[in-house]
């Protein structure tokens, strides 16, 4: 199942009001963002795990950390030897090649990575983008045009990452072995985003003679029929989410 897939369920979460999921997807990432502790980062993740878990993505959650180890480890190697501030913690003959604030950077940075992208998995996961989109026009007043394109913008991150993994299997089909370092499979998937470009293209033609025809430009706040109201679970999930940002900038 793709990572980034919306899964049905009735959690508290699920039940959220859309704008609140988008609300406090960001201040979570802005959280990470912003704390410049690593014990703090640990605990965000280990919560945002917890969270998942709760709403039945833990497994999920788990194989998006893990492929982004992969990231957060080649920024880890970038910023260790790359910041050349603090005190030598190693060092070949007189040149240094670890410092203490490079490690500490280094090591915060593949946190954030982490921190910031479970969030967005969580929201892709318990929000349906149709709702979302209704919901910013319905409570927040933002017009049709604009909500469109972004939950468009969310909607195609996992159209593209399924269609990438067809195209995948259709290579392993035919013979082509990914199995191998890193280096070689970013090799091999090179020539796979010529396949990608052109079902994108396809796919963002079919979709805009079908706004068209469903009367894209007609659409006003009162087209939609679904309400999105605000409950005392949505003021919680917000002041949380403050509280975490708080916590975050005094840390």
């Amino acid at each position: 199942m793709n990572l980034l897939q919306y899964l049905p369920g009735n959690s508290v979460l699920h039940r959220l009001n859309p704008v609140t999921k988008l609300a406090a997807a960001f201040l979570v990432g802005i959280c990470a963002i912003v704390s410049h502790s690593v014990v703090f980062t640990i605990s965000l993740i280990i919560l945002l795990l917890g969270i998942c878990t709760a709403c039945g993505l833990g497994k999920r959650a788990l194989r998006l950390t893990r492929s982004l180890l992969v990231l957060g480890g080649m920024m880890f190697v970038l910023q260790l030897f790359f910041v050349r501030s603090g005190d030598p913690l190693l060092s070949a003959g007189s040149f240094t090649v670890v410092t203490q604030d490079g490690l500490s950077s280094a090591v915060l940075l593949g946190l954030r990575i982490i921190a910031t992208m479970l969030p967005l998995m969580l929201l892709f996961a318990i929000t349906e983008m149709n709702d979302l989109c209704g919901a910013l026009v319905k409570r927040l007043h933002v017009p049709y045009r604009y909500a469109f394109i972004v939950t468009t913008a969310f909607r195609f991150v996992p159209l593209f990452t399924s269609e990438f993994h067809d195209i995948e299997d259709a290579q392993k089909a035919r013979g082509v072995e990914y199995d191998g370092g890193i280096i070689k499979k970013l090799k091999l998937s090179v020539p796979l985003f010529v396949p990608l470009m052109m079902s994108s293209l396809k796919k963002v033609d079919a979709g805009a003679m079908s706004a068209q025809l469903r009367g894209f430009n007609l659409r006003t706040v009162s087209s939609g029929y679904r309400e999105y109201p605000f409950t005392a679970a949505d003021i919680g999930c917000i002041l949380f989410s403050l509280l975490l940002v708080g916590a975050a900038a005094v840390l």
